[in-house]
């Protein structure tokens, strides 16, 4: 996560690191603002002007975990330009971000909630899901483009990010397990990208 610059800024990113590590350590109903104020080093005043409630509060760390993801909107499908090389780096684009530490606490935070208070985590996602993510829109381009089979991009986008995801995130969340070697991370980004075309490409 970038630092930010402005004092009140610095402030509102302290709350959200610190209730990251309470919600993971005692779970949102066990957590308070008293404890997210001493752990980020601020006021329980500072905290609310910050946010109103908890739930806000969790509200606004899957916001931070959607901005992850829909940072990747950033990189833009290149008209014109092949297809293959443009998923390769959109694909290590997302491999790198499911390697962040700060990514992966986000994630263990939002599946601990969405087990112990589903309809809570369930609004907050569905809200959050009615946002096209950027992989999405990567695709919806291409298909524009006539590379890319016609279907619905937020399956398609699902398709591909969950190869990485069965790989590269889930076992590190769920099992402990080490994170991909550099090696690791490529060969599993070459393959999913091959399939992916060898059924939706058209060229």
């Amino acid at each position: 996560m970038n630092q930010p610059d402005k004092l009140t800024d610095r402030k509102r990113a302290a709350i959200i690191t610190a209730a990251i590590a309470e919600f993971r350590a005692r779970g949102f109903e066990a957590t308070s603002m008293d404890r997210i104020a001493a752990e980020a080093g601020v006021s329980k005043r500072t905290v609310y002007n910050h946010f109103a409630s908890k739930d806000e509060l969790f509200e606004q760390i899957l916001q931070e975990l959607w901005d992850c993801s829909a940072a990747l909107n950033a990189i833009g499908y290149q008209q014109g330009q092949p297809l293959k090389p443009q998923l390769l780096e959109l694909m290590r684009q997302k491999m790198a971000m499911l390697r962040d530490d700060y990514f992966l606490d986000l994630v263990r935070v939002a599946i601990a909630e969405a087990i112990h208070a589903p309809q809570r985590a369930g609004d907050m996602l569905t809200k959050l899901g009615k946002k096209e993510e950027g992989v999405a829109s990567f695709l919806r381009a291409a298909q524009e483009d006539k590379v890319l089979k016609a279907g619905d991009p937020a399956f398609m986008s699902h398709m591909l990010q969950g190869q990485l995801k069965s790989f590269a995130l889930w076992p590190q969340v769920a099992m402990g397990k080490k994170p991909l070697t550099p090696q690791e991370q490529e060969a599993v980004i070459t393959a999913t990208v091959e399939m992916f075309l060898s059924y939706y490409g058209l060229n």
